[in-house]
């Protein structure tokens, strides 16, 4: 079950546009009007993603959850990353990430799951596409979120419909982030597709 505790208010949005402004952030785009979809979360090559992120939610004044490996969850910031909307993901397990992830939206009136495609903020050579499956089988939409390092702009960009037919819905996803610079750019790569 999914963790209820942080809302997003005026406050939380003032905080989060004040972090972003000492950073020299700036937002761009808007949360489309939908009550459930995925959001990738692109390029993640840094720890400095998380809390830009973070912000640009609470700037955006929009609860969303993200997934994390279950060591960030222990004490004594464990029930902290689940306030903030954190789900605790065992990589050591096999366990079925996606099938757990389409009932959770199945189950939800409002849901946003923000996902890294990459899987690591380390260097990959491919995109793993579980975001892919879990928005296909919840048949919600695809919201491409992102991080420009070299604009310092974060935020919402196009809404995107899975058609099943992945490798070409997977280039489309991938032609937007041809422009977008990660942090460490030299981890960020148009990478290959892995199902």
């Amino acid at each position: 079950m999914l963790k209820r505790g942080l809302k997003p208010n005026k406050f939380l949005a003032w905080t989060g546009l004040m972090f972003l402004k000492m950073l020299g952030w700036r937002v761009e785009g808007e949360i489309p009007p939908i009550k459930k979809f995925v959001m990738i979360a692109a390029p993640h090559t840094t720890n400095w993603d998380f809390p830009i992120t973070l912000a640009l939610s609470f700037a955006l004044m929009v609860k969303v959850y993200w997934m994390g490996k279950a060591t960030i969850f222990r004490w004594p910031f464990g029930e902290i990353c689940r306030w903030l909307g954190g789900i605790p993901v065992d990589r050591s397990q096999s366990q079925n990430i996606v099938e757990q992830s389409v009932n959770t939206f199945n189950e939800s009136d409002k849901l946003i799951i923000i996902i890294p495609p990459e899987g690591s903020r380390k260097k990959v050579s491919y995109w793993k596409t579980g975001f892919y499956h879990i928005a296909r089988g919840a048949n919600v939409p695809i919201v491409l979120g992102f991080l420009d390092y070299r604009r310092k702009v974060g935020g919402i960009g196009p809404t995107f419909y899975t058609t099943g037919r992945i490798e070409e819905d997977m280039q489309k996803i991938k032609a937007f982030y041809a422009t977008v610079t990660g942090k460490y750019q030299a981890m960020f790569r148009n990478v290959q597709l892995k199902s």
